[in-house]
């Protein structure tokens, strides 16, 4: 830095002034001594009229050298000033409307036409500007993030919906969001990337959770791959981490064919918790989910969502003239387990029951546990006979079946009603699962361990049962 003349006045011109007439006298002072030093007459360069001229000139050059400078320095920095009050205006006027298309890098930029300081001033006003324009930019983009994120719950459309974004602000080529379940890793989200149906096979993303640090893979511009992961030659890899308070919960991964920009590694820093926490989130939904249709002990779908679903099927078999087959199941002597082995064998003969009619039911079954050691199964589109087939297969599994523990080899048999709408008169679901139920008591009867069908008698009889028993309500009412 040059040399800083002291400051004097609150104002640049004054000060600029001041030390311009400063250097005009004493440039007068010194020229009669200078004019005597070339040999000049003492009386003539000494004398006071001579004197005062001197000082008069140093005046008058000082005063032309500061009006001179004021009109050249002058006009260029209000000009500056105007200029920047503008992008001032222009800038509130944005941050009040949130309407930033008027205040664009290019519009909101002052004009320079110099190299020297006062060109210096307007190229670091400019530069001011970009980073405020880009921190908006940049803070824009977050809100955008998280305002896109909030409204999804589900896993897989919030994921497609950041990798988006997140390919979107760092102008990666692809690009793939894993997510850890039940410690198994997933694949919710992918863009341009193949062969990754294994996760877990790849050391950098292993690497990556273990750390729960930032893995960054750079490969040598002289060195040609043919490309594993991705559609194209990458030449950067990055794996940021998602975590939640310490708790792993998956990883996005990035892959462009030139290396990231420093703007682009602090857009993913950026979106990084954001996302996390939005994953956290969905995660969280997705277990309530479970826990509010999942009996928790035998991995069945329970009372409440089976309702729900066989009121869905009941109305769709109506509108179609669609078959509706529905089996109600029992193990035999349950209560006699329970009394003889206890209640954790009686969860273990539950469990293992369950598994077999989830490995028995077709695509588009419907297994829930109705209640105690009953089971219940909506069969859409199945008629009686093919109903009546799957219930043969049960009944034999389920007898063929032995629950081994330490202790003891337990078998235990299942008896099984079935209804079929539209075979068996029924105008309600509740009214097809009393048919169901009615078959199962029949069952029992008959000497378990077997399948029994609504007849049209017994159906006429569930009927008239109804009938009468809402007859008599409606008396009570």
């Amino acid at each position: 830095m040059g040399m800083v003349l002291p400051k004097l006045t609150q104002k640049l011109c004054y000060d600029m002034a001041v030390w311009m007439i400063g250097l005009g006298l004493t440039i007068g002072l010194l020229f009669p001594p200078m004019m005597h030093w070339l040999g000049f007459p003492t009386e003539e360069v000494y004398s006071s009229r001579f004197m005062l001229a001197c000082l008069t000139a140093g005046l008058m050059m000082a005063v032309a050298n500061f009006l001179v400078a004021r009109w050249v320095v002058a006009p260029r920095l209000r000009r500056l000033s105007s200029q920047a009050r503008q992008v001032e205006a222009a800038i509130r006027r944005a941050t009040d409307t949130n309407d930033w298309h008027a205040c664009t890098p290019e519009k909101c930029q002052l004009t320079v036409d110099s190299a020297d300081e006062i060109g210096e001033i307007g190229r670091s006003f400019n530069d001011l500007v970009d980073a405020l324009l880009l921190s908006h930019a940049v803070e824009a983009a977050v809100n955008e993030f998280v305002h896109r994120l909030t409204g999804k719950l589900e896993l897989e459309p919030m994921s497609e919906e950041a990798l988006d974004r997140l390919i979107e602000h760092t102008q990666a080529d692809a690009g793939a969001v894993i997510v850890e379940q039940a410690g198994e890793l997933t694949l919710t989200a992918l863009r341009g990337i193949q062969g990754l149906s294994d996760p877990s096979a790849y050391a950098p993303i292993r690497h990556c959770l273990k750390s729960n640090s930032q893995v960054t893979v750079t490969l040598p511009e002289d060195i040609s791959i043919d490309a594993v992961l991705t559609r194209f030659r990458p030449r950067q890899l990055v794996l940021i981490p998602l975590a939640f308070k310490g708790v792993p919960l998956g990883l996005f991964l990035l892959a462009r064919a030139h290396e990231f920009s420093q703007h682009a590694h602090r857009m993913m820093t950026l979106f990084q918790q954001s996302f996390a926490l939005a994953l956290n989130n969905a995660q969280a939904h997705h277990q309530l989910q479970h826990l509010v249709v999942i009996d928790p002990l035998t991995g069945l779908y329970n009372r409440r969502f089976g309702m729900a679903r066989l009121s869905e099927e009941f109305q769709r078999a109506t509108r179609g003239d669609a078959a509706l087959s529905l089996l109600m199941l029992d193990i035999d002597h349950f209560k006699d387990v329970n009394d003889t082995h206890g209640h954790l064998i009686g969860d273990r003969v539950l469990i293992e029951v369950a598994q077999t009619l989830k490995g028995l039911s077709r695509e588009g079954d419907i297994v829930l546990r109705y209640g105690g050691e009953e089971f219940l199964m909506l069969l859409p589109g199945a008629t009686n006979d093919s109903g009546r087939i799957l219930a043969e297969r049960i009944c034999h599994a389920i007898a063929d079946q032995v629950v081994e523990t330490a202790q003891l080899r337990l078998q235990v048999t299942i008896s099984i009603g079935l209804a079929c709408f539209p075979d068996q008169d029924a105008e309600t679901p509740e009214a097809l699962i009393a048919l169901a139920d009615r078959a199962l008591y029949q069952a029992k009867e008959a000497g378990r361990n077997r399948v029994q069908t609504c007849m049209p008698a017994q159906t006429r009889q569930a009927h008239s049962g109804r009938t009468r028993e809402s007859k008599r309500l409606a008396a009570i009412s």
